[in-house]
């Protein structure tokens, strides 16, 4: 699973999260995410509601060969869901034993959510040695840095209050992907994150 997961968001410095969309409002900022160079998307499905959305940025990515994933996934039904509709990887905003279980049984590629250092160090003894820090604004970015000392193996992502304006300041302070949501609605954050796209990766 910690391979997968490495395969996908390994070579990725920024995710889209389409959330609160319409199925075609959704599959609209899906190409232009593709469009961009953003490879990985997430549509979030708090609710049920918001399934139809996943299913046709799932549809839309197939066309493409694009993987998207689901988010906000917090219950064992939602990963069986993400299974069924084909989800690249799930990905949580907290760390839930059953969850991750599931996932792993499922074998969807998950990313667990975590804010402390008992969380990452559960996830680790979980099988993961990628985890989704959220909310990553509101963390900041000498948490990471902080974090990166006890955990040197664990690779982060950052989600929560993330833009162009501060991507570059997460992806410094040692994140492997950040997260953002609605940046791609703005055509100047979509300048700026091309940007980021284009420069290279230490």
């Amino acid at each position: 699973m910690a391979n997968d997961i490495e395969t996908l968001l390994g070579e990725s410095p920024i995710m889209a999260i389409l959330r609160n969309m319409t199925p075609d409002a959704s599959v609209a900022l899906a190409h232009r995410a593709w469009d961009l160079g953003i490879d990985l998307v997430e549509v979030p499905i708090q609710t049920p509601d918001a399934v139809p959305s996943l299913e046709a940025v799932i549809r839309a990515g197939a066309e493409r060969g694009k993987l998207v994933g689901s988010g906000t996934i917090v219950t064992v039904e939602q990963v069986e869901v993400s299974k069924r509709l084909g989800a690249a990887f799930s990905v949580a905003p907290g760390l839930n034993r059953n969850v991750a279980e599931a996932s792993t049984r499922l074998a969807v590629p998950h990313l667990p959510g975590v804010a402390t250092a008992t969380e990452i160090q559960d996830a680790v003894g979980l099988g993961f040695t990628w985890v989704k820090a959220f909310p990553a604004a509101v963390l900041g970015t000498s948490w990471f840095t902080t974090m990166r000392g006890p955990f040197p193996n664990v690779r982060f992502v950052a989600t929560g209050g993330m833009d162009a304006g501060n991507a570059r300041a997460f992806l410094a302070a040692g994140v492997s992907t950040v997260a953002v949501g609605a940046a791609l609605a703005d055509p100047n954050q979509v300048d700026l994150l091309a940007e980021i796209l284009a420069e290279p990766r230490s």
